[in-house]
């Protein structure tokens, strides 16, 4: 399933391709040719360590894991894994991407934050992704109903802050290429889990000829995905607890293609900018009450987007059944849009309806000898650009238990432990922030109420910290970020009530910014602990 606020959806990559090209399997399209993704220059050195930990382990051979799902999540756990001197087996259902290239084409598109980032770093490969792939995004762009002047919210106050589109395959190739350079660290591919033995630690494998194969391991690990047959597995247990809740609502990807592919015409009252058809460093958001369609930038100068609608009713996916009518809709609905959108109609007809899913599950580990992580364990709505991003906190969280804690069932019960909670509130904060990005972005009251945020954020930086950055731009655990999110609301509310919408007008902008300042000290120095403190 998608992974954004800040997530984004269907990428036209960094190669040009025919619009009809069929996409492969890992949701791009297919090449003859290999294509090598490149890696930093000190990933041999990485190597060579790898190699020479797992030789100077204290036990007579290494420790053997075994990965069941190749994707992001998957792949870095096995680079990890790898530099603590382990043998990783990651087997996938999928065919290897590497052997069919990755030519862009369209492809699910993740928004990379802080806590990726973080992620990522503690294998080294966070610059060489920011670097070659990232595209920073500092807000929101709206487009207002009608097609009226667009309006810029920005993330932070401060200017670095950003979160980042990254293109879903370039990165699991990334990420692959890192793990497979890996001593120890083999992968196989058309090779799906069909079931696990918790108590022997061995999972069955599938193999391409039709028989099953009894893997042993020291430690299964599902990286799998929403639908994981290892947690299927767990849920056959005894006093497993699981959950799933859908949306009403579903989504569908679209496309807005680089500025070079349109006609002046089209463009006409549009932010061009860098051969991009509008502005390159925003989420852009048209917020319709009730539904929405977002844009994400690519590097190949277009835009990937993704509608969140109702599946049924008036503005429901199912609703538009002839060319038509999808194109009056959007005429209607997202006039602006319509004109730089050439295959709309064609993209909104072939492509399919996804489903939005939350998944809960407890316990996240059985026995000391499995453990689920990622999307397997907590898949989550795409509203705050989080699930990869909790993923990759998962995989750094993990590492670092199994690095401190000799016995194995101790070292996941201290994982699962750390991080059920955070994920628990990273999926509720998705859901409310879905609220926001559909029906709040461009109404008068939520907009002043922002500018009072932000502005107490910048006046009193060592007080106040919201719960957006607490969540995008740092690693503060997500529980203690909701926490001070909490606390930041009953703030403004007050403050509001004695600085209402319409003084900022009255009084002007110095005097204005002189009372927030006023007024929040006060409520500050009431308050019994900082508002956003760490």
């Amino acid at each position: 399933m998608p992974h954004s606020e800040e997530w984004v959806t269907w990428e036209s990559g960094n190669s040009r391709r025919k619009a009809d090209a069929p996409l492969g399997e890992w949701g791009y399209p297919e090449q003859s040719s290999t294509r090598r993704v490149g890696l930093p220059e000190s990933w041999a050195t990485r190597c060579a360590d790898a190699g020479n930990n797992a030789g100077m382990n204290d036990q007579s051979s290494p420790r053997h894991a075994l990965i069941v799902g190749a994707g992001l999540a998957g792949s870095l756990l096995a680079c990890y894994l790898a530099e603590m001197g382990w043998r990783v087996d990651v087997f996938e259902r999928r065919s290897d991407p590497r052997a069919k290239g990755y030519l862009g084409g369209r492809s699910i598109n993740l928004a990379l934050s802080a806590r990726g980032v973080w992620g990522l770093a503690g294998v080294g490969l966070d610059a060489h992704v920011l670097e070659r792939d990232a595209i920073p995004m500092r807000g929101r762009m709206i487009h207002p109903p009608g097609g009226g002047a667009t309006v810029f919210q920005p993330y932070s106050q401060d200017t670095n802050d950003a979160i980042n589109s990254v293109s879903r395959g370039g990165l699991n190739l990334t990420l692959l290429e890192a793990a497979a350079a890996m001593p120890g660290v083999e992968f196989h591919f058309d090779q799906p889990c069909v079931d696990v033995d918790l108590d022997a630690c061995a999972a069955m494998i599938h193999q391409p000829g039709g028989t099953t194969t009894r893997v042993q391991a020291d430690l299964v690990i599902g990286a799998d995905g929403a639908f994981a047959p290892v947690r299927l597995r767990l849920i056959k247990n005894d006093r497993f607890e699981y959950s799933q809740s859908y949306l009403e609502h579903g989504y569908k990807e679209l496309m807005i293609p680089a500025a070079a592919e349109l006609s002046e015409g089209a463009l006409r009252g549009h932010s061009a900018r860098d051969g991009f058809a509008m502005e390159p460093n925003a989420l852009h958001i048209w917020p319709r009450g009730g539904a929405m369609m977002i844009a994400l930038p690519n590097r190949d100068k277009s835009f990937t987007c993704t509608l969140f609608w109702p599946l049924d009713g008036e503005h429901g996916l199912t609703s538009l059944r002839t060319e038509d009518e999808v194109a009056a809709f959007f005429k209607q609905h997202y006039p602006d849009a319509t004109p730089i959108m050439p295959t709309l109609v064609r993209d909104f007809r072939a492509n399919p309806n996804g489903s939005l899913v939350t998944v809960r599950c407890w316990p996240w580990q059985w026995g000391g000898k499995t453990v689920v992580i990622g999307d397997a364990a907590h898949a989550i709505v795409p509203f705050y650009g989080q699930g990869m991003n909790c993923a990759f906190e998962d995989c750094r969280v993990l590492a670092r238990c199994l690095s401190e804690h000799r016995d194995q069932r101790e070292a996941l019960e201290v994982f699962q432990a750390e991080r059920k909670p955070n994920a628990d509130a990273i999926a509720d904060m998705a859901l409310e922030n879905f609220t926001e990005m559909r029906d709040k972005v461009g109404d008068a009251r939520f907009l002043y109420r922002k500018r009072v945020e932000q502005t107490l954020h910048r006046l009193h930086r060592d007080r106040v910290h919201p719960q957006y950055n607490l969540v995008s731009f740092s690693t503060v655990p997500y529980v203690e970020a909701r926490q001070s999110g909490r606390r930041l609301d009953a703030l403004l509310e007050k403050l509001i009530a004695r600085l209402p919408m319409g003084s900022r007008e009255e009084l002007g902008d110095v005097a204005w910014e002189g009372k927030v300042s006023e007024i929040g000290g006060e409520l500050l120095a009431k308050s019994e602990a900082p508002v956003g403190a760490s």
